[in-house]
């Protein structure tokens, strides 16, 4: 299992917001490279990158700058935000980052399908969710499809890798929602990374008990910022023989 830390970029800054909206940001850095590099240094093996003003305003904003962060870095990219079209999934893929992360584009199977035969296991879909239902553009607007209605279509057109995010948790440092992932990881058939709510090293150890389901990575975001987590220790935790 994966620790990914988080990486958001809005106006060039590294910014966490609380459940996706815009009015409750609080900046981390002015340099998101030195920032990726700091968790590079603490031992992540993957960056989950997202262009958050590339989901509000439909197409990345902040491409180049992922781009140098994937040929410098040592470690895969996985980079969401605005990717609705080929044109931008084969730049963005073209410039280096590992995986492209299609969240409001998923629901289209057609273009999905596509993007799978071309791509393959680079290709990650993100549900992002609100009571069982997944949110679009930005976590601005509810799509009329459930979650793992819709884990169910991608899985069977070829995605191998699903992100699930308790929308109504993240960046709020409350805590996950267990039995919620629980739930959504039961009846999926593909690998899945969690995230939302992520808080301390207990929920860490909550989420490790669902490995065996599937779940192959954390995403933690705000308590990694916050001090509340250490990423050694939470690499340690999940990866016990692996020296960082």
């Amino acid at each position: 299992m994966l620790v990914i830390p988080a990486i958001d970029l809005k106006g060039g800054k590294c910014v966490r917001l609380v459940r996706g909206k815009l009015n409750k940001e609080t900046i981390y850095s002015k340099d998101p490279m030195k920032i990726a590099k700091r968790w590079v240094k603490e031992g992540a093996e993957r960056l989950h990158v997202v262009d958050l003003d590339g989901a509000f305003q439909g197409k990345p904003v902040h491409l180049e700058l992922v781009g140098r962060m994937a040929q410098e870095l040592s470690v895969p990219i996985e980079l969401g935000g605005g990717i609705r079209d080929f044109a931008i999934l084969r730049k963005v893929l073209g410039r280096g980052v590992r995986y492209a992360i299609l969240g409001s584009r998923a629901l289209s199977l057609d273009f999905l399908k596509k993007a799978c035969q071309e791509f393959g296991e680079r290709i990650i879909v993100s549900l992002d969710t609100r009571r069982g239902r997944v949110l679009t553009e930005g976590w601005t607007k509810e799509a009329p499809v459930e979650a793992k209605d819709l884990a169910t279509d991608v899985s069977s057109i070829g995605v191998r890798t699903l992100i699930f995010t308790d929308t109504g948790r993240d960046g709020t440092l409350e805590g996950v929602n267990i039995n919620l992932m629980r739930d959504f990881v039961i009846s999926v058939q593909v690998d899945t990374i969690v995230s939302g709510g992520i808080s301390s090293l207990e929920d860490v150890r909550k989420i490790l008990k669902l490995r065996d389901l599937g779940v192959m990575g954390i995403i933690v975001g705000k308590a990694l910022y916050t001090g509340r987590i250490k990423l050694p220790e939470a690499i340690r935790l999940v990866r016990p023989g692996r020296i960082t």
